[in-house]
């Protein structure tokens, strides 16, 4: 990188001011919670606030990490869905443990939550992807996630493909390769900046069937 864009590394400062996190201004249940800061996120504006970074570690000990999106949040856990055959689903195959990042820049909030992930029913992932617009539905069978390809015309030729198979299927089934996750959190931690990097940091754990909430130093 060049010199200037070094340097700006180097010196960029952001003193969070915005707002604090305490003890007793917290749900007992993180979920609700989290439930709370996601709505305040869209609230502020923010219209990707679903947004979260999912972080997989392979039997080999080699971590990666991807943006997707958040499409449901209760007690039993967080659900997103993806190709099956794709990097994250092989390293998820691998090692059922992975973490999700949140990160709310406006509000100077970010939250993580890490637990084991597994599949959904098929009949759960089957009831969402009929509510996908019919585009991304075609999406789905055209694209082997991950895989090589040898240009961008290929991947447009499977589309088309696709899209001339099922023009005349009103109903789109789902293909076997796609469908749903859900991480069981077995600790969330909400990250509230603060003036001088003396950040609030606050750390659910699930401790035999409880959530225990302890505060971390920054």
């Amino acid at each position: 990188m060049n010199p200037e864009l070094n340097y700006r590394l180097k010196s960029d400062r952001l003193d969070y001011q915005m707002n604090f996190l305490l003890e007793n201004t917290v749900f007992a249940d993180p979920i609700d919670q989290f439930g709370l800061w996601l709505q305040e996120a869209y609230d502020a504006g923010d219209k990707m606030a679903n947004t979260m970074v999912l972080s997989t570690v392979n039997a080999d000990h080699i971590p990666s990490s991807r943006i997707v999106l958040l499409k449901d949040a209760h007690q039993n856990g967080f659900t997103f869905f993806t190709n099956y055959n794709s990097n994250k689903a092989k390293s998820l195959d691998q090692n059922k443990y992975a973490s999700l990042l949140f990160f709310w820049k406006d509000l100077e909030r970010q939250v993580m939550v890490v637990g084991k992930v597994n599949k959904l029913s098929k009949e759960e992932s089957e009831a969402y992807f009929d509510t996908r617009p019919r585009d991304s539905q075609l999406a789905s069978w055209a694209s082997n996630q991950s895989e090589l390809i040898a240009d961008r015309d290929q991947l447009d030729a499977s589309f088309f493909y696709y899209q001339k198979k099922f023009e005349t299927v009103e109903h789109i089934p789902m293909p076997d390769h796609w469908g749903g996750y859900i991480l069981a959190p077995t600790s969330i931690e909400f990250w509230q900046g603060r003036e001088n990097r003396l950040n609030d940091r606050l750390l659910f754990t699930l401790e035999e069937g409880r959530w225990k909430l302890n505060r971390l130093s920054p």
